[in-house]
């Protein structure tokens, strides 16, 4: 088959989701992008400029048999400009988040245009798919409050529907390209020895809740706990005043600061840690705490949002081990003061690395695979 792929904002997990799906798929998947900055932009008028960079792909006799598209894709407007060459092309489209429950900063309000595109975009899809169970059931839970924001005509009645063409299929992450920094990391590691080394790993910014992060750190601090910390994730202008804070105080323990150049490097600084931890109020999958569990980071997170349905059900209260989903700052603060003291154990790393076994590349691209099949092929290959 061929695959036309559409995505407006190619970069970060964006780009590294579909460079894995290209490398490991049976298929010609062939990617129409754009660079990874004015989101807003990007879903208004975005379109246009995809459909301009489909024309020319299609020049040379090539044609898709399906056009995948992610949540930024203005769907309806893509199809509109393309009629002429892709009016029989099946559509699936992939959420990897939604501006319909992404949460905002404080003081703002949310501008429901872009909710609306992302429904008009489900709506016109063939085939619907969200990277995680919770992040399906949070976009259908918030859509009958967007409908009846409008004075009438608001069809809530296509919700089963819409429902019914929708499924979860998680992402697909490199495994492999992880492993291979583990020898370097591991031999680095045995020249630095000292206290447990505590991962940040997240993006830098709101929705990850970095505060709460340097709250609980400061905390054990003050409390004489000793620790190293590793802050990586990517950067932006508008960066948390909680780093630099977290920074000044921590400078001599703190072994990386900022964004990770390579995925080598990125890999390396996990393989160099012992736990990781999230204080996020917004995750629709979780790709770099899966990431760091396969490096064996034992891993600290709320037991909410989509972090339940990560970790399988008999490690969410580990018996013998330190405990892995926690309900309030007290608790994340006593179980990491816990591990870091040596009372409550970590999960071991042969434990940890089944967490995200079944989603290595490998395992995942077929299922991609039968997912564009059955669209495009409904008669031939099951859902």
């Amino acid at each position: 088959m061929n695959v036309l792929a559409l995505e407006p904002w190619f970069g970060g997990s964006h780009k590294r989701f579909l460079t894995g799906l290209i490398a490991h798929s049976a298929h010609d998947v062939r990617v129409v992008e754009m660079a990874a900055r004015y989101w807003k932009w990007r879903m208004q008028g975005g379109a246009v400029t995809l459909a301009d960079k489909t024309r020319a792909l299609l020049a040379d006799g090539w044609r898709p048999d399906l056009v995948f598209a992610t949540d930024m894709v203005n769907v309806p407007a893509f199809l509109a400009l393309t009629r002429d060459v892709l009016a029989d092309v099946p559509v699936v489209l992939y959420f990897h988040e939604n501006q319909l429950t992404y949460p905002l900063k404080e003081g703002r309000e949310r501008d429901y245009t872009y909710a609306w595109i992302n429904y008009l975009s489900a709506l016109t899809a063939d085939r619907v798919v969200f990277n995680s169970r919770f992040h399906r059931d949070e976009f259908f839970g918030a859509l009958p409050d967007l409908l009846r924001r409008f004075p009438d005509y608001a069809h809530v009645g296509e919700l089963p529907a819409l429902r019914e063409k929708s499924r979860v299929l998680r992402l697909g992450l490199d495994l492999a390209g992880l492993d291979a920094a583990r020898p370097a990391a591991e031999a680095r590691r045995q020249r630095e020895p000292g206290p447990p080394v505590v991962l940040w790993n997240h993006r830098w910014e709101y929705d990850k809740n970095p505060e709460a992060f340097f709250r609980v750190m400061n905390r054990l601090d003050d409390a004489g706990e000793r620790f190293r910390l590793i802050l990586a994730g990517k950067t932006f202008a508008e960066q948390p005043p909680a780093f630099e804070a977290g920074f000044r105080r921590y400078a001599e323990r703190v072994l990386h600061y900022g964004y990770a150049e390579s995925f080598a490097d990125y890999a390396a600084l996990l393989w160099r840690s012992d736990v990781v931890v999230s204080t996020s109020v917004h995750e629709f999958f979780g790709i770099s705490m899966l990431e760091a569990i396969h490096c064996g980071c034992h891993p600290l997170l709320p037991n909410r949002l989509t972090y339940p349905e990560l970790i399988p059900e008999r490690l969410h209260r580990p018996l013998l081990h330190a405990p892995v989903l926690y309900d309030s700052e007290d608790a994340l603060f006593e179980t990491l003061r816990a591990i870091l003291r040596g009372d409550a154990h970590p999960l071991p790393g042969d434990v940890l690395r089944e967490v995200p076994a079944d989603l290595a590349w490998p395992l995942m691209a077929p299922r991609f695979d039968a997912l564009f099949e059955s669209v495009a092929s409904p008669a031939s290959v099951g859902p």
